[in-house]
């Protein structure tokens, strides 16, 4: 039984976890520092401790059920009804119903709907994989992505909405699409944003992105969020004034300061020297991931690493581009930093899952590879 553990363990990416430790301890540090209150702290650290131990138990388990396409269907219809759900019984928080309550605590169902769309497109496109330049392939796979993408931003969380547009997009642009197809998806891109304009987005989603057009519009009403956050992190500068010393966030000129915006409170507090570090931590992650990706026994656990680098590369550029004001204000938490515990258990169980496939990982036995492309499965 030891042995057995043992095992397991080792099959651990170690630098991939490890790599997470210190962000998740910025994070920590720069909530408690700018409130003044450990509530914030306190609550996250046990979203953290329970998110590791889960991350850990799924890594020993023996994932190659995700293979089957009864285990795909279940997941998309799970993810269609408990979004659906948020319609009737969804917590409403800050103008949007995206949570569920259940008593001792909230969760955000869209966080785990992204992970089960990768799943979903994984398991997709591992068994078209010969035949993806086929564009009936692109359409049928935007058809699933196109449904969570409705549902979600009718809750509205445009945030979440973006997100699984480009996990789509980015597992489409792994997974072999032709040239000509990348120019329908960007002509599809402007034609649905288009659509989005006048039908689907609400009048403060609109100024938001207004405000990103013309930055000074508007910063004492929807553009405050944005102007102040660029303030913070100028005011870094290249050693940052200290934990515990950033003046936008700790007299909370700064909104959404542990969520949205920690980014800027942390280069507040660490400046220039704490970003580069930040950037170098995540840089390392998500080589680790890739790294793991490759490696994947079949197609189908290669399209799922490569979702999950995706997933945490848009999350990234999007909440940091919000931050410094090269992208409109969408709501998006930074990967292990952002406070709030369904994020950070999404994350944990995306990387668990790629840990216990790494246990397995290596050249394909003929028969593997053509049950995964002809075989029922």
């Amino acid at each position: 039984m030891i042995r057995y553990i043992q095992g397991k363990v080792m099959s651990i990416d170690w630098v991939l976890f490890l790599v997470t430790l210190p962000i998740l301890a910025a994070g920590l540090s720069t909530m408690h520092a700018f409130t003044g209150d450990s509530s914030f702290a306190f609550h996250q650290f046990l979203w953290i401790i329970a998110s590791i131990i889960v991350f850990f138990a799924i890594s020993m388990v023996d994932v190659r059920f995700l293979r089957l396409s009864s285990v795909s269907t279940l997941l998309f219809s799970v993810s269609l009804v408990v979004l659906s759900a948020l319609f009737l019984i969804g917590k409403v928080s800050h103008g949007a119903a995206n949570w569920i309550n259940l008593g001792l605590f909230s969760f955000q169902p869209s966080d785990f709907a992204k992970l089960a769309l990768i799943i979903i497109l994984a398991k997709y496109f591992s068994r078209r994989h010969i035949d993806i330049a086929n564009i009936r392939h692109i359409i049928v796979s935007g058809v699933y992505t196109f449904i969570f993408f409705i549902l979600v931003l009718l809750h509205p969380d445009l945030g979440s909405a973006i997100i699984m547009f480009l996990i789509w997009v980015g597992m489409v642009l792994v997974s072999g699409i032709s040239k000509k197809h990348i120019l329908a998806i960007v002509a599809l891109v402007v034609f649905g944003f288009t659509m989005l304009w006048f039908f689907g987005f609400h009048d403060y989603q609109k100024q938001r992105i207004i405000n990103f057009v013309h930055p000074l519009t508007d910063v004492r009403g929807s553009g405050y969020n944005s102007y102040q956050a660029t303030i913070a992190i100028g005011s870094g500068e290249v050693l940052g004034k200290g934990v515990g010393y950033g003046t936008q966030s700790r007299l909370k000129f700064l909104p959404e300061f542990q969520t949205d915006f920690i980014f800027a409170a942390f280069s507040e507090e660490w400046g220039f020297i704490g970003v580069v570090i930040f950037f170098v931590l995540y840089g390392i992650l998500i080589w680790r991931i890739i790294v793991n990706a490759t490696r994947g026994a079949t197609n189908f656990e290669i399209l799922y690493g490569a979702g999950v680098a995706v997933f945490f590369i848009v999350h990234l550029l999007v909440n940091v581009g919000m931050n410094i004001h090269l992208l409109p204000v969408t709501g998006t938490p930074l990967p292990f930093m952002s406070y709030g515990g369904t994020h950070i258990m999404t994350e944990f169980i995306a990387l668990g899952i790629l840990m216990a496939m790494r246990r397995y990982a290596r050249p394909a036995h003929k028969d593997s590879v053509k049950n995964e492309f002809l075989g029922p499965q």
